[in-house]
């Protein structure tokens, strides 16, 4: 047992810390690299374009790798107590520990670490993941922590989740990640319109675009802030209640969705107040020689600089 430092060697332990996952690393590594690359390439941009463009794809970046990495989130919901707790079932023995509880988008994440971490002879330091994605079962889930023989704490906050709990958490919590889950999809499918749009001569409709984006994603808290408030059964560790809050996924998205609001709005006035800073500012030229547009072409009639440049009239008049 020394080579596994105190843990049965048959316990798969988690390789990662309460609410944070390998989705969500992966998320955050892409969007990095791709702001790394944008970096690079930075130098390569003349004049105050550089500095434009610098915050446009940074913001963007932003935007978009959070609205992505928050479905992979453990820290919608958070909650914690420390207190004397029972630690295995058919025993009196207590034990001094931190009893934490993350949950997500699709699932809940529940901790136990003692205080100190070795007592009983044993290493109290358990990080359990149960989802309730579409394609995984918790109540299964459940069963297996049942035949791992996981200790109390653990198996009492995993039960009150469970779809036959009379408590209704499970019908709660899904249904609010669902919705939420859904809503910034659809927020993540109008940036990736929006950063096209803003590309274009269009950045009228690029602002628009911006102020869908924050609608979905304000609509996406507003869900899930709506179904977490809902009055379930208190949740008690030994003698001792949880304190539960919002956690840092939701106060990101909610300042994400801020954001795009303030973006949105600033560049729909923006275009009708003062168009020629909002073109520069999105590197956007104007039509040839700003003259007016018919048909979808630029007429040039009336610009002087054709008329000096035109070419000689060679057509013959007949005079009848």
């Amino acid at each position: 047992m020394t080579l596994w430092n105190g843990v049965l060697p048959f316990y798969p332990q988690s390789p990662h810390s309460p609410g944070f996952t390998v989705p969500l690393l992966i998320v955050i590594l892409v969007f990095l690299s791709f702001a790394a690359s944008f970096l690079l390439i930075l130098p390569g941009i003349r004049g105050h374009s550089r500095w434009f463009w610098f915050v446009r794809v940074l913001l963007s970046l932003f935007i978009g790798g959070e609205i992505v990495a928050v479905h992979f989130s453990g820290d919608w919901f958070v909650g914690g107590v420390f207190t004397n707790t029972s630690y295995k079932a058919f025993s009196t023995a207590q034990v001094q520990a931190l009893v934490g509880l993350h949950v997500g988008l699709v699932g809940v994440n529940i901790t136990l670490k003692g205080v100190p971490v070795k007592q009983l002879n044993e290493t109290i330091d358990y990080n359990e993941q149960f989802t309730w994605r579409l394609d995984e079962d918790y109540y299964r889930e459940y069963l297996d922590a049942l035949e791992k023989g996981l200790p109390d704490p653990v198996l009492y906050l995993a039960e009150k989740f469970t779809p036959t709990s009379p408590c209704g958490l499970y019908q709660q919590y899904h249904l609010a990640g669902h919705y939420a889950s859904a809503t910034l999809w659809v927020a993540f499918i109008f940036w990736v319109i929006t950063n096209g749009l803003l590309s274009m001569p269009a950045p009228l409709y690029g602002g628009l675009g911006l102020l869908v984006t924050a609608a979905f994603t304000l609509f996406s808290i507003f869900s899930f802030a709506t179904i977490a408030e809902v009055p379930v059964c208190p949740l008690r560790i030994g003698s001792e209640s949880f304190v539960t809050s919002f956690g840092a996924a939701f106060w990101v998205t909610l300042a994400t969705g801020i954001l795009c609001l303030l973006l949105g709005c600033a560049v729909v006035c923006a275009h009708y107040t003062s168009p020629s800073a909002l073109r520069i500012f999105l590197d956007i030229e104007d039509n040839d020689c700003g003259a007016p547009v018919k048909g979808g072409a630029p007429l040039l009639l009336n610009n002087p600089l054709h008329k000096q440049f035109a070419p000689p009239d060679f057509s013959v008049t007949t005079n009848l």
